[in-house]
C-alpha cells in the first residue's frame, strides 16, 4: 500500500471514529426513509386495491341501471349512484377516479345535461390524465362543448384528445372534427389544414381519410366558384 493512500485510509478512519455519533444519525435517518417509503408504497397499493374494488362495484351498478336512467322509475336510484359516483372520484385518484366521474358523464349525457356532462368528463380528464381514459374524457369534453354551442372550446379540447401521450382509436375521428368544426366558424384555412392532417397521419384506416377527401374537394370547390 502506497503512503498517500495509507494516510488517506487512516484519515477516513479517524473522521469515522471522530464523528461517530454523526454518522450513527445520519445511518439511523436513512434507514428510517427507506421504511418510510416501503410503508408509503404499501399504503398505496392497498388504497389502490381497494379504490379499484369500489368501482368496480360502482361500475356494475351502472351497468345495471344505464339503460334505464331516463326511467322515472328509476330516478332515485340512478340520482344516488351519481352522488356516489362524484363522491368517490372527488375523494380518490388515478383510472379509478376517472372512470367514477366517465360514468357520471355518461348519466348526464343521457339525460342531456350538458354542462354538467362536460364538467364531470373534464374532472375525469384530470383525474385520469397519465391513462388510457384522459383521450377519451377530452374527446367527450369536447362533445358537451359542442352540444352547447362552445365551438372553440370543443376545438381546444380535440385538440388536446388528439395531442396527448396515450394514442386512442377515435383520434382520426377527433381530427376530423377539428376540421368540420373550423368550416362551422368559417375558417376553411384552419378546416382544410384539418382536414389534411387526417390524410397525413392515418391514410390507411378506414372512413375519415375518405370523408376529410371529400371535404377538401367540396372546400376547393366552393373557394374557386
Amino acid at each position: 500500500m502506497k503512503k498517500n493512500e495509507k494516510i488517506e485510509k487512516v484519515t477516513f478512519l479517524e473522521f469515522i471514529e471522530k464523528n461517530r455519533k454523526g454518522v450513527f444519525i445520519f445511518g439511523a435517518v436513512l434507514i428510517a426513509l427507506a421504511i418510510g417509503a416501503i410503508a408509503l408504497i404499501s399504503v398505496y397499493d392497498v388504497l389502490n386495491k381497494k379504490a379499484i374494488e369500489q368501482i368496480e362495484l360502482l361500475a356494475v351498478r351502472f351497468d345495471d341501471l344505464r339503460f334505464n336512467i331516463n326511467d322515472e322509475n328509476y330516478t332515485d336510484e340512478v340520482n344516488t349512484l351519481l352522488e356516489e359516483l362524484e363522491a368517490f372520484g372527488k375523494n380518490n385518484f388515478g383510472i379509478a377516479a376517472g372512470r367514477a366521474f366517465s360514468y357520471a358523464g355518461r348519466i348526464y349525457s343521457s339525460r342531456e345535461d350538458w354542462a354538467a356532462c362536460e364538467e364531470s368528463w373534464l374532472k375525469a380528464s384530470q383525474k385520469g390524465n397519465k391513462t388510457y381514459l384522459a383521450p377519451i374524457a377530452l374527446f367527450n369534453v369536447a362533445a358537451a362543448a359542442e352540444e352547447q354551442g362552445k365551438i372553440e372550446q370543443a376545438i381546444e379540447f380535440l385538440q388536446k384528445s388528439v395531442e396527448h401521450s396515450f394514442e386512442f382509436p377515435a383520434a382520426p375521428r377527433a381530427q376530423f372534427n377539428i376540421g368540420r368544426l373550423n368550416e362551422q366558424l368559417g375558417d376553411n384555412q384552419a378546416a382544410l389544414a384539418a382536414y389534411r392532417e387526417v390524410l397525413t397521419n392515418w391514410q390507411n384506416i378506414p372512413v375519415w381519410p375518405d370523408l376529410a377527401r371529400s371535404a377538401i374537394l367540396r372546400i376547393e370547390v366552393e373557394e374557386v366558384q
